[in-house]
């Protein structure tokens, strides 16, 4: 599959559930109204749209959420998608995950293949922690890391920058990571859904973040790339690597690999665009993938050229209304 601009789209991110056990506060407001769940594709219906798209050339397959553990029979689903490691026809599945339920299914999903995850963990404070995610608890996410870890499974710590919540916090959290084998991947806030908060007060961009470690540490750019978004560098006295995603000051939209499936079948082509492709019902049209197929060309046919995020005092409202956690970030 190639976009209108010449980029090949080899990685699927799949929001299994809009559902979540946390309320981050950059991500979702504390009440949240959540799909019905007849509105929901069903397992076996997900399991049939990732197929559809590996069979396209997809080689990168991320289940998301919400929180995709809290997915009732999640882990039928990632059986069922591991036979495309077996076969060779997908490279790589891993999931996104806030770790709250890691400790339960860790050793299954490296089982199934999962040989690296990422974990949402924006501080190391246990009174911050339960701030930040109104409802999380540190230690269960704790217990989940070195679950996982224990299991095989290559941990990377992903820690959304907030001003005035973990900015100080953050070398802190990057020797922690590389302490014990992690790595870390910093992220700018992004103005999706309404969250109760002023996200002009929560953003802080990672140019200046950098330009503090710089202070004291020695970083190094890598010509590495997982796939997805974030730059590398090498920190050189820790030995470990730090990711910046960049979504605000430097946009990644020129290497753009991706495309984003809901738990409903909507494709989204692009983080910070509206426009989107109804995939449920040519799933559900046909027993056979060929209407499917061209439903999905024609999507990436229409995949622009980037997104316009933009936070400031002139722009408070979200660029885009679904929160984070209908797209699956």
């Amino acid at each position: 599959m190639v976009d209108p601009f010449g980029r090949a789209v080899t990685y699927l991110r799949v929001s299994v559930t809009d559902r979540c056990d946390f309320r981050c506060t950059y991500c979702m407001s504390e009440n949240m109204n959540f799909l019905p769940k007849k509105d929901l594709l069903t397992l076996e219906e997900l399991d049939r749209l990732c197929s559809a798209f590996v069979a396209k050339g997809v080689k990168k397959l991320r289940l998301t959420g919400g929180e995709p553990l809290v997915r009732k029979n999640i882990m039928f689903l990632v059986r069922g998608l591991s036979r495309h490691l077996e076969s060779g026809a997908l490279e790589e599945l891993t999931l996104t995950t806030n770790g709250s339920q890691l400790s339960r299914f860790a050793t299954e999903l490296a089982e199934c293949g999962v040989r690296r995850i990422n974990v949402s963990l924006d501080t190391l404070d246990p009174e911050k922690f339960r701030t930040i995610t109104r409802w999380g608890e540190f230690d269960k996410v704790m217990e989940g890391v070195r679950a996982a870890q224990a299991a095989g499974i290559r941990v990377k710590l992903n820690a959304v920058a907030l001003k005035d919540f973990n900015e100080q916090e953050i070398p802190e959290l990057m020797r922690y990571a590389h302490a014990n084998d992690m790595d870390l991947t910093l992220i700018e806030t992004m103005p999706m859904g309404e969250t109760g908060e002023d996200r002009t007060d929560q953003y802080l961009p990672l140019s200046l973040v950098r330009q503090r470690l710089e202070e004291n540490f020695t970083l190094t750019d890598l010509p590495l790339s997982t796939g997805g978004p974030a730059r590398y560098v090498r920190v050189e006295e820790t030995g470990g690597k730090l990711g910046l995603i960049t979504p605000m000051t430097h946009n990644f939209c020129e290497s753009c690999n991706r495309v984003r499936l809901t738990c409903t079948g909507t494709l989204y082509m692009c983080l910070g665009q509206d426009d989107a492709a109804d995939l449920r019902t040519a799933l559900r049209a046909s027993p056979d993938d060929a209407f499917l197929s061209a439903a999905i060309d024609e999507a990436i046919g229409r995949k622009p050229k980037g997104h316009d995020f933009i936070i400031d005092r002139d722009h408070r409202r979200p660029a885009v209304a679904r929160h984070m956690s209908v797209t699956g970030g």
